[in-house]
């Protein structure tokens, strides 16, 4: 099992690589984390649903391009979350407080001309989440509970390891499910936005079905328990996973 004290060790292996001068800095931009980046925000679309592919991603968003027989939809998804995803590192890298009013405009971002009427607004409806045993509370309690959320994340913030307030924040956020559509897709914002926030980079939860599953079997078994070691071993290994893919590509010879 992976400790956030692995992860720190990692992190700081990460670190000690830098500062990387200028052609490190490009080769770093280019090869890396652009790459990466584009992975994280098709794959995040993916698990919801979308069936554009990363290349299919990266053509729609970078060049403008449609792609013949894909929804309208799934082409908005791609847009939309790519401009969530800038917006949640520009906020990562400045001071701003993970606030109410910030996640609700990520999440504006992410419904834009695909629910204007719902898009950064807590839901007033009943929700229920296809094929999970965890039943959403009732909508009046939404802004109550999200209110504690908040609190959460903000008395935690520096007292939990940030992996493991990047895991709580994701798995209490969807627990409340606050929006009517675009819980998944915010609350890995989140959770990429405290990760990135303390030095880690993005994670990405992979789409295929065998990862889809261990990512929702995972956030049901803290759900339906109480007990958050389950989400939190899940991110764990995610990010233990990305460190090492970064690690790979600075320091191959490691």
């Amino acid at each position: 099992m992976i400790t956030p004290a692995q992860l720190t060790e990692k992190l700081s292996q990460l670190q000690a690589l830098r500062p990387l001068d200028a052609d490190e800095l490009r080769i770093l931009e280019e090869k890396i984390i652009a790459p990466f980046e584009w992975e994280v925000i098709a794959t995040s679309n993916q698990i919801e649903g979308n069936s554009l592919t990363l290349r299919e991603t990266e053509l729609v968003v970078a060049r403008g391009l449609t792609v013949a027989g894909k929804p309208l939809k799934d082409h908005l998804e791609a847009v939309n979350l790519k401009v969530a995803f800038d917006l949640m590192k520009s906020l990562a890298r400045g001071d701003e407080a993970l606030t109410e009013r910030v996640l609700r405009e990520m999440h504006q971002c992410i419904l834009c001309r695909i629910d204007d009427a719902w898009a950064g607004r807590y839901r007033t409806i009943a929700v229920r989440i296809s094929g999970s045993q965890h039943l959403p509370p009732p909508a009046h309690e939404v802004e109550s509970l999200m209110h504690k959320w908040q609190d959460y994340v903000t008395l935690h913030k520096d007292t939990l390891h940030p992996v493991t307030l990047a895991a709580d924040a994701h798995e209490k956020f969807v627990t409340i499910h606050p929006f009517v559509d675009g819980n998944g897709r915010t609350a890995r914002l989140i959770m990429n936005f405290i990760l990135m926030r303390h030095g880690y980079p993005a994670i990405i939860i992979p789409a295929d079905t065998a990862a889809r599953l261990r990512y929702y079997d995972a956030l049901e078994a803290t759900q339906t328990s109480g007990d958050p070691e389950s989400f939190r071993q899940f991110v764990y290994d995610a990010t233990n996973a990305m460190l090492d893919r970064y690690l790979d590509c600075l320091s191959p010879t490691r």
